[in-house]
């Protein structure tokens, strides 16, 4: 059974004067994951079942700028609401702060400000409208307006890895005015991604070579940072044997694959290890001839996907059959 992990915000809320009920969103309702701010109302949700979305690592290091960023992708859940009570947004920001870090997230971005500000660093306004100009927010989530009794300002942005993927949460607050805080908590869930992506036999193989000269496998396990077979392969090794004695003019290119985690040459060593490893299975187990193999290693050269997300490194951490 899939673990919820709930963020129960550590606080007990008095003298809080709810804004109208009629005003929430119908239909709409708290993320598994993270609990509004008692006495918040809802304003705004928008789901997203797939979407990229950017958590900024750094500072704004020029007009409207950011350099750091970290590029996620799955799916996007923004909900918006409002906090009309004698709490500032220091106060909020620090009880979202403090459940992300009890609730095993590993802190990506933080900082607040207690009064008006354009600051460029985490949590400030000027940040903060770099910040949502790379992640627009939907209609009517006016986060960043403010009366004139508007002051201060905050972020917290966390990741949390889980049994069957990785959350990411991003809150981002305002003091709109001397009353009411406005906030917007974005979560963005990334499924874990499953390593047979599509179905891999000897046919499957067979046909993927002759349309399009290769084939990405799934199938071939190595523990990390190492290049010995682990006995799961054994399935995808089944099918190779097979494929190669079915055809036996076949030979093939054993090409070992990386992500970018890492030094470029230990990444391009690495590979070609893991795709000499293939080769002297089916050599020394299976009894295919060493002239129709050649094992070599492509490192990170060769993405398919983004190494900015973890569903890209994923897919881009492979093993491959190319046709002679």
């Amino acid at each position: 059974m899939k673990r919820l992990i709930y963020l129960m915000l550590l606080f007990l809320m008095t003298a809080c004067i709810p804004l109208n009920a009629q005003s929430e969103v119908p239909g709409a309702e708290d993320h598994k994951l993270i609990s509004r701010y008692p006495g918040s109302l809802l304003l705004g949700y928008d789901v997203q079942e797939y979407d990229r979305y950017k958590i900024a690592i750094g500072p704004v290091t020029g007009y409207r700028h950011i350099d750091d960023w970290l590029e996620v992708e799955g799916k996007v859940t923004r909900i918006y609401y409002a906090l009309k009570s004698d709490r500032s947004v220091t106060e909020v920001f620090l009880n979202y702060q403090n459940a992300l870090k009890k609730n095993g997230f590993e802190i990506l971005a933080e900082g607040y400000f207690k009064n008006s500000n354009v600051a460029k660093t985490f949590g400030g306004r000027a940040w903060l409208g770099v910040y949502h100009t790379a992640n627009q927010l939907p209609t009517g989530m006016d986060l960043l307006v403010g009366s004139a009794t508007s002051s201060g300002s905050a972020f917290v942005a966390g990741k949390l890895n889980k049994n069957d993927g990785t959350a990411y949460v991003a809150v981002s607050l305002t003091q709109y005015s001397s009353e009411v805080v406005r906030y917007v908590i974005d979560i963005i869930e990334v499924a874990g991604v499953e390593d047979d992506f599509i179905e891999v036999n000897a046919e499957v193989m067979k046909n993927k070579i002759d349309a399009e000269g290769k084939i990405a496998l799934y199938g071939i396990y190595f523990d990390t940072d190492k290049a010995t077979l682990k006995p799961e392969s054994a399935p995808t090794i089944k099918e190779i044997v097979t494929l190669l004695k079915n055809n036996s003019k076949l030979n093939v290119y054993i090409v070992g694959h990386t992500d970018m985690t890492g030094s470029f040459d230990h990444n391009m060593s690495l590979s070609e290890k893991r795709a000499k490893s293939v080769v002297t299975e089916l050599v020394n187990k299976h009894g295919i001839a060493a002239s129709r193999l050649t094992g070599k290693g492509a490192g990170p050269l060769a993405p398919i996907s983004s190494n900015k997300t973890e569903a890209g490194k994923k897919l881009n951490r492979r093993v491959e059959l190319v046709g002679k």
